[in-house]
């Protein structure tokens, strides 16, 4: 099993030049770790992934490991909807030094059925030196891979868990089916208390990067059995969670850590980072004045 309960989907810091800034990577990756987070996702739909060439990609995930250095696990995305070319990247970034499992999305815009997807996992698997975690995300992949698909993948060995990302009924599902020690963890930050409640692993998280010690107190208290303060944190977290995404992400959360200080840069196109108006919408949703109020850092706490 990964020991890991609040994993953060990181984004990815972009220099002026439009290269990326592994200066601010280092920073807000000690920070996530200072805040509560036990493990990272790497490259994912948070990191920009579609707008970074294979070249950046390797480098993101090396100069990552090191930076990260054993101080959490590690996945790094390697998924696309070409199986031939995922199980080629899949089985490349597994041979880097310090990345522990392979993020892999169900097959987008070519809607494969069931036995489709069954057997493109079954491929990448088979090729990776690392295990693979699936991702189950339907509002981008445009097709959904049932759970009954998901417990039967959960039986291979080198396929370790899913992200997933649907309903609170799906998720007690698949926890109560998979196969012993799959990790089962929601990529909804609104089900990171329900998650654990019901035995999933955790949550792979966006909200991490900005409420990171509200979402570790919360997990805290609950292993605590003080139930009531872990549901007052989640009650007061879920607003702020769905701000997080009012518009295209990771823009929101860019703009709130650009906003303080950390220096992580614009969005790649097609993603636009927010203006003016925008950040004023999101600070008011935030329930601050304005995006530098968010008191998030370990030490303004």
């Amino acid at each position: 099993m990964i020991n890991a309960d609040i994993m953060t989907a990181i984004i990815t810091p972009f220099g002026d030049d439009g290269t990326i800034n592994f200066d601010a990577l280092e920073r807000l990756t000690n920070h996530c770790i200072e805040t509560g987070s036990k493990g990272f996702v790497i490259g994912g739909t948070t990191g920009e992934t579609p707008t970074l060439s294979h070249d950046e990609k390797i480098e993101l995930y090396t100069r990552f490991a090191k930076i990260v250095d054993g101080r959490g696990t590690i996945i790094a995305g390697t998924g696309s909807n070409n199986t031939r070319q995922t199980t080629e990247f899949t089985a490349e970034v597994s041979q880097i030094p310090g990345i522990d499992y392979a993020l892999v999305v169900v097959p987008y815009y070519n809607k494969p059925n069931q036995r489709g997807m069954v057997a493109h996992f079954t491929t990448v698997a088979a090729q990776s030196a690392v295990p693979i975690i699936m991702y189950n995300i339907p509002g981008r992949t445009g097709v959904t891979m049932t759970t009954d698909t998901i417990v039967a993948l959960s039986s291979n060995p080198n396929i370790a868990g899913v992200k997933q990302c649907g309903s609170m009924a799906d998720l007690e599902y698949l926890v109560q089916n998979v196969a012993q020690g799959f990790n089962v963890y929601t990529g909804e930050d609104a089900q990171a208390l329900f998650a654990k409640t019901v035995g999933a692993n955790g949550v792979i998280s966006v909200a991490s990067h900005i409420y990171g010690n509200e979402m570790r107190e919360m997990y805290d208290d609950l292993a605590a059995g003080n139930v009531d303060a872990a549901g007052k944190l989640m009650r007061d977290l879920t607003p702020k969670m769905a701000a997080l995404f009012m518009y295209p992400s990771p823009s929101p959360v860019k703009a709130v850590l650009n906003a303080n200080g950390y220096g992580v840069g614009d969005c790649r196109l097609p993603i636009l980072s927010l203006n003016d108006e925008e950040e004023a919408k999101l600070a008011a949703a935030l329930g601050v004045a304005q995006l530098s109020d968010i008191p998030f850092d370990k030490a303004r706490v």
